[in-house]
């Protein structure tokens, strides 16, 4: 039983060229569906039917398997058994009509303006760790940046007399604008906070930990949810949802999305289409629930 996916294996390596990531969640896939046709007697995969299959994709969604695992472990299926066919180990394939989930699209978690207002208001500018937290925020939800381009910025890449930001991102350099009070909170920490927190006077990097050197992902994320906690904001908030909601916000507020686009660094409009359509959402969902005869 195990030959027929060890063959399938070199099959995808050696004349499909299939991408490491690709490999392994294959094969990972085809070994799941396995263990379970030995759970219910079936020991070769050759007589396995359409019915079979369909049995299997129930099975993992009343197992609480997500839409998007389904849909995946269905194509891995249907890519196996295209194979086994190709190759002649089964007359006819099985997996042919076998029907893919429809998965429903996931939006952005989008915070509210008074949402953001309380998120914002959490660090307390008392000690370094308030200061430089309140700058961090202010300047992510002002930008839109990604936490990449966030924590990978350093001291030049500010300009706070002209109230821009320079940020990099796969060798392409984009300039974002900045609101007045993410200026000032920027001007605050740059100034007074970060001199007494850098480790090495030659330290470039603009956010640093408390031991003075380049703020890692691990860190700022146990930022965002410290601060989530201490608003008791029910939303999951991770550090990309303060980017989602900068692009909503803009767009309800009549900014063009070519605009948003550009200070996204989205190489493609459609990346940033998904903001009109999180719009549209809202409105349905507020007509739904407004209106008498929806």
């Amino acid at each position: 039983m195990t030959d027929f996916i060890a063959s399938y294996r070199e099959y995808l390596t050696e004349e499909k060229h299939s991408s490491a990531n690709t490999l392994s969640s294959y094969i990972r896939d085809l070994t799941q569906f396995q263990s379970w046709l030995l759970s219910t007697g079936v020991t070769d995969m050759r007589k396995v039917k359409k019915d079979t299959i369909n049995e299997y994709l129930l099975h993992m969604t009343h197992s609480g398997k997500s839409p998007a695992t389904v849909t995946r472990s269905t194509a891995s299926i249907k890519s196996f058994y295209a194979y086994m066919a190709q190759c002649g180990a089964v007359k006819t394939n099985p997996a042919k009509s076998v029907v893919a989930m429809k998965v429903e699209r996931k939006y952005p978690e989008i915070l509210t303006n008074r949402e953001v207002e309380l998120f914002l208001e959490q660090p307390k500018c008392v000690d370094e760790k308030g200061f430089r937290d309140h700058a961090m925020l202010e300047l992510l939800y002002a930008t839109g940046i990604r936490v990449s381009e966030l924590i990978g910025l350093d001291v030049n890449d500010v300009n706070l007399s002209v109230g821009f930001v320079r940020c990099r991102s796969k060798e392409k350099e984009r300039i974002v604008p900045l609101y007045p009070a993410a200026v000032k909170a920027l001007e605050d920490y740059v100034r007074d906070i970060r001199p007494r927190l850098i480790a090495d006077e030659e330290e470039n990097a603009l956010f640093v930990n408390m031991s003075g050197e380049r703020m890692s992902r691990q860190g700022f994320w146990k930022i965002i949810k410290y601060y989530q906690e201490k608003a008791g904001i029910e939303k999951d908030i991770t550090p990309h949802t303060l980017r989602h909601s900068f692009a909503v916000h803009l767009l309800e507020n009549g900014a063009d999305l070519r605009s948003i686009q550009e200070m996204l660094g989205h190489a493609d409009i459609s990346s940033t289409q998904i903001y009109t359509h999180v719009i549209k959402k809202q409105l349905k969902d507020v007509y739904n629930k407004a209106h008498p005869r929806a």
